[in-house]
């Protein structure tokens, strides 16, 4: 792999009960576990923090791919939503659903686009095969 560009990032205190700092100082935020985990859930938590990741990127990949393909990707938009459970071997595991609108191409065209930006999203490929990745198109 060509290295384009690498972010860094420091985790401190109690893990998800403790703060998160990327080296620029651009993201500064207090981690706590989530209310539904049995925690306060004032901070933020890893998967959240995934969540706007991968919208983010993703949402890039479809846009680059659809300017390619010469559509329309104006007022678009991605969702993500990152569920975090137990597995089978006794740790835990990652679902994303991302949802996709891109409100001035057919349907057709847009599940065609979001599924060329899965292949090119780094994300998507980081994650393909290792956890349950989602794909819903919607019309609105």
């Amino acid at each position: 792999m060509k290295v384009l560009y690498t972010a860094e990032a420091l985790a401190t205190g109690d893990g998800r009960d403790g703060h998160g700092r990327t080296s620029d100082g651009k993201v500064d935020v207090d981690l706590s576990i989530q209310k539904e985990l049995g925690g306060t859930g004032t901070g933020t938590n890893p998967e959240e923090l995934f969540a706007v990741g991968y919208a983010a990127c993703y949402h890039s990949a479809l846009r680059l791919v659809g300017r390619q393909e010469k559509a329309d990707v104006s007022d678009s938009a991605v969702g993500a939503k990152v569920s975090l459970g137990s597995n089978d071997a006794g740790g835990f595991a990652l679902a994303v659903e991302l949802e996709i609108v891109l409100p001035n191409v057919d349907h057709e065209t847009a599940v065609a686009l979001a599924d060329k930006a899965h292949q090119v999203c780094p994300y998507s490929n980081a994650t393909r095969g290792n956890i349950d990745v989602t794909l819903t198109v919607t019309d609105d």
